[in-house]
């Protein structure tokens, strides 16, 4: 019998090998960004109809963040109200001196105008150059009109 549990245990760690740990700190960049959205026309016309918008996103980074966005949204409901969005944006720049680029994934739901449920993801494996292995998550504010970012990241060393 302890024979068979040690086999058993054997093959779990066979099949379940433990990765080597990587060291990547958690690190930290703040700043502002401009972003200009522009309606777009649905590619078919019942999208159209179905009161979901598509909406290119042009951005400008400042601060930790010195880089362009630029993504396509789909959303519903008109920003005031409820309603909900998702995008993709890819990021193409510096990175508190680490040049490259990335790509976010955007999310959320919003309830009478106030977002809940709100995220913006590094995909995976979307780094390149100095970027490569890039992953994290940005919080964005916006207050008064003004777009900022607090993006928490890691990046293998």
């Amino acid at each position: 019998m302890n024979i068979l549990l040690l086999c058993l245990a054997g093959f779990a760690l066979l099949s379940h090998p433990v990765q080597p740990a990587t060291e990547a700190a958690t690190m930290h960049a703040t700043g502002t960004f401009d972003v200009k959205v522009t309606p777009q026309v649905a590619d078919n016309p019942p999208a159209q109809a179905s009161g979901i918008g598509r909406l290119s996103l042009d951005k400008q980074f400042h601060g930790a963040l010195e880089a362009t966005g630029q993504g396509e949204m789909l959303a519903s409901g008109d920003g005031a109200q409820s309603g909900a969005y998702v995008a993709i944006e890819k990021v193409t720049g510096s990175l508190q001196g680490r040049s490259g680029s990335f790509v976010l994934v955007h999310s959320a739901v919003l309830v009478q105008g106030v977002p809940q449920d709100w995220t913006v993801k590094v995909v995976p494996d979307s780094g390149t150059e100095q970027l490569r292995g890039l992953a994290g998550a940005m919080q964005i504010t916006i207050a008064d009109g003004e777009h900022s970012y607090d993006f928490r990241y890691s990046l293998p060393e």
